[in-house]
């Protein structure tokens, strides 16, 4: 059975706390591992919550502040101890190119592993070859360049054994119905894809870090199955949140709700609060659904498939 879920590695913002480690998510999505933001300590969470580096094949950074970065040269020198039997991708926003250089190669090490470069410089899709999914980068508001990233699996088809049955197709003729669409029958009548199948939505994930409420947020969450956002202060310092480019919880819901989210994943707290208690309650006046709100190492599933509900 394949494996869908968000591994939490570190939800603090700007500082790390005693409870709470800098930065990281690392999205599992069958053979695939999207590491967001790796901040400080990013590597011994990894072993904390017993994920292997090579679970990792994407990187991720929405931006070059500290607490979303700087845990890049230690992922970067671990999948390379560690012989990842992959090549990594890279993403990261274009006019940060000389940190992400920087960080890249802080230190001296030995390199096995093949990283590929990725640089934003626009909203779209991006390189993602091989991947069972179409990932995308929204631009956010922030003091500092930042994007926002979503992963769209395309729609696929489901199989309806009961209507396949009603017109005697199995075994090799079922595959040759999905490859062509068509399929021509001894009595010469033709059944068609749609005639014994349905839609299989695919299901989608979305990664919103420090940003003010913008289009790029919408563009991101509409839809989604899983959202993970920032919601770094409550509605009390929401001037301050303003001020430095970040939302309150009560404008995360807002967003989540409007765009049809399903579970949404709060996280990235300031150290002023002691618990998440307030961030719950202020959510919840605003969004129904699911809400985690995120801790470190802890596992989030991605929902099923709406049908499977």
């Amino acid at each position: 059975m394949s494996q869908r879920e968000l591994v939490v590695l570190g939800t603090a913002s700007q500082v790390p706390t005693r409870h709470r480690n800098h930065n990281g998510y690392l999205l599992l999505w069958d053979g695939e591992g999207l590491l967001f933001d790796p901040g400080e300590g990013t590597q011994r969470q990894l072993l904390y919550a017993g994920v292997s580096s090579h679970a990792v094949t994407r990187i991720c950074v929405s931006h070059f502040h500290g607490d979303h970065c700087l845990g890049l040269p230690g992922i970067i020198q671990r999948i390379n101890l560690d012989r990842a039997p992959h090549a990594v991708s890279a993403y990261y926003p274009a006019s940060g190119q000389q940190f992400f250089d920087r960080l890249r190669h802080a230190s001296a090490f030995h390199e096995t592993v093949e990283l590929l470069p990725e640089p934003i410089a626009a909203a779209g899709e991006l390189k993602a070859a091989g991947a069972p999914f179409i990932l995308t980068a929204e631009p956010l508001s922030h003091p500092v360049e930042s994007f926002g990233y979503r992963l769209t699996e395309p729609d696929g088809r489901r199989m309806l054994p009961d209507r396949l049955a009603a017109h005697g197709i199995a075994g090799p003729a079922v595959g040759r119905l999905q490859r062509d669409g068509a399929l021509t029958l001894d009595d010469g009548s033709t059944v068609t894809l749609d005639q014994v199948s349905e839609v299989r939505q695919g299901q989608s994930a979305a990664f919103v870090m420090d940003t003010r409420l913008c289009e790029g947020v919408a563009a991101l969450a509409q839809g989604v199955d899983l959202l993970v956002i920032e919601a770094t202060f409550l509605e009390p310092e929401a001037a301050l949140a303003r001020d430095h480019g970040h939302l309150t919880a009560a404008q995360a819901a807002r967003a989540a709700a409007e765009a049809g989210v399903r579970t949404l994943v709060l996280t990235h707290f300031s150290q002023r609060y002691p618990d998440t208690a307030g961030h719950l309650a202020e959510a919840r006046q605003h969004f129904d659904g699911e809400i985690v709100l995120a801790e470190d190492l802890l596992r989030v599933p991605v929902p099923p498939r709406r049908h499977d509900v």
